[in-house]
């Protein structure tokens, strides 16, 4: 039997650098961690490059083993070294970085022939806040998702796990300028629409809004939008509370956007 290689190897060390997002942009490589991260990167052609696992992974997941290009045995301690989680599964992918143009996201085929829908996240800085949105536009139909202005990398280790695989699913696109992304967006057809609790249009009455093509803009977990973000947007549209909490937590309140306006689309199809 392969001995399973010791947490003090140097492939395994060199694959857990890449916790640190310069050794990620300079090697062009991220890590992948569970199952569900891991066979969402084995769906796309030519992306993983090595995938570390111990025994009894190897064994829960031999489907997987079997169509990796390379499978590599550790130890429990060498995984749980790449592993950010509180409770590992045992197996960590190294995968090449996706590369996702923002005019392909912007163009991406609808999912199931419904119109368009797209996420932009603008100075989302918090990854498992940015890797539930990826996940939640991911599980909405939505055809891709913009990561602008100085939002999280969508590299980070728990980004990519709180994705649950879903980064592999759809498109994920970079902006460094969120209202570049946005003017892109519009340029592209798509309505955009910023979340605001300041906003114009209640979420509950905006239906005719959403029979088109939408891109849906979402803002900093504690400020929010920048003024001028919020006002390139052709409508400013607010989710109305009842209770006492004063505003939803950022990946609640894009999961109940996306969630309405997937509604719509889809009925308005017939």
């Amino acid at each position: 039997m392969t001995t399973p290689l010791a947490r003090a190897n140097q492939r395994v060390k060199d694959a857990a650098k890449l916790s640190r997002r310069s050794e990620r942009s300079e090697r062009r490589l991220f890590l992948a961690d569970g199952p569900n991260a891991v066979e969402g990167a084995l769906e796309v052609p030519d992306r993983v490059v090595e995938v570390f696992a111990t025994l009894e992974a190897t064994e829960r997941y031999a489907g997987l083993a079997e169509r990796a290009p390379r499978w590599t045995l550790a130890e429990p301690r060498a995984v749980e070294a790449l592993s950010d989680s509180v409770s590992p599964a045992g197996l960590v992918a190294v995968c090449r970085f996706l590369d996702v143009p923002v005019t392909d996201a912007l163009m991406a085929d609808p999912v199931g022939g419904s119109p368009r829908l797209v996420t932009i996240c603008a100075d989302v800085r918090d990854p498992g806040n940015a890797g539930t949105v990826i996940r939640t536009s991911d599980a909405m139909g939505a055809d891709a998702v913009i990561l602008a202005g100085s939002s999280v990398d969508p590299y980070n280790p728990k980004t990519v796990r709180a994705s649950a695989g879903s980064l592999f699913h759809l498109p994920v696109a970079v902006a460094p300028d969120a209202e570049a992304a946005v003017t892109a967006a519009r340029e592209a057809g798509l309505t955009v629409l910023a979340a605001d609790g300041d906003g114009e249009v209640d979420l509950a009455a905006a239906d005719d809004l959403f029979s088109g093509p939408v891109a849906w803009l979402f803002g900093n977990e504690a400020r929010g939008l920048a003024p001028e973000l919020a006002a390139a947007a052709d409508h400013r549209v607010r989710i109305q509370l009842h209770g006492r909490a004063e505003s939803l937590n950022l990946a609640t309140a894009a999961a109940v956007c996306l969630y309405a306006t997937a509604r719509a689309q889809r009925a308005s199809r017939g």
